[in-house]
């Protein structure tokens, strides 16, 4: 049996998949605004709330949207428990977020790869492309001192090369022993 189109264009689709955070807080904000301007007053403080959950869910879906760069790249991803792994058809590895010491964007080949260092253990190399690397945003948003805006503007920028995006700061103590054995 022939399998039908699809009503809308699977470019079309894949835009709205991508973005869909973003749309769905636009329709909650709208639909806030609506309850708060409508007749009767009733559903104003209702409508206030919606409309700043809307406003906050399109703000995040936006920059969600931003980190999606494509799909369809070599590899899985999958994160659990502070865990991150990916399995690709050349390589993998697995590495705790909390032994995380630096995230570099590198932009030599294509697509670009999330360079995931870590101390006692090689680098984990992950596509930026990789089924289901949208995860990451989640966990590097979560880094202290990450700049969000830096790296969405890094993955943006067609200038090839490596970027570092995050790296660790080192513990106060562990500096001050360093400093005094020199």
């Amino acid at each position: 049996m022939p399998r039908r189109a699809g009503f809308i264009r699977p470019e079309a689709m894949a835009e709205l998949r991508r973005w869909r955070e973003a749309l769905c807080g636009a329709a909650l904000g709208l639909v806030g605004l609506w309850w708060v301007l409508g007749p009767g007053g009733l559903m104003i403080l209702p409508g206030g709330v919606l409309a700043a959950a809307g406003g906050a869910l399109l703000w995040i879906g936006v920059q969600r949207g931003r980190f999606r760069v494509g799909t369809g790249g070599l590899g899985t991803v999958q994160i659990d428990e502070g865990q991150i792994a990916y399995f690709g058809p050349l390589s993998g590895g697995t590495l705790a977020v909390q032994d995380l010491t630096r995230i570099i964007l590198d932009r030599s080949g294509h697509p670009g790869h999330w360079r995931l260092e870590q101390a006692q253990a090689p680098a984990v190399m992950v596509p930026v492309t990789a089924d289901g690397a949208e995860g990451l945003f989640d966990v590097f948003a979560q880094l202290p001192g990450l700049s969000l805006e830096g790296m969405l503007a890094a993955l943006r920028d067609p200038q090839g090369g490596n970027k570092v995006i995050w790296s660790k700061a080192p513990r106060a103590g562990l500096q001050e022993i360093s400093r005094a054995k020199h």
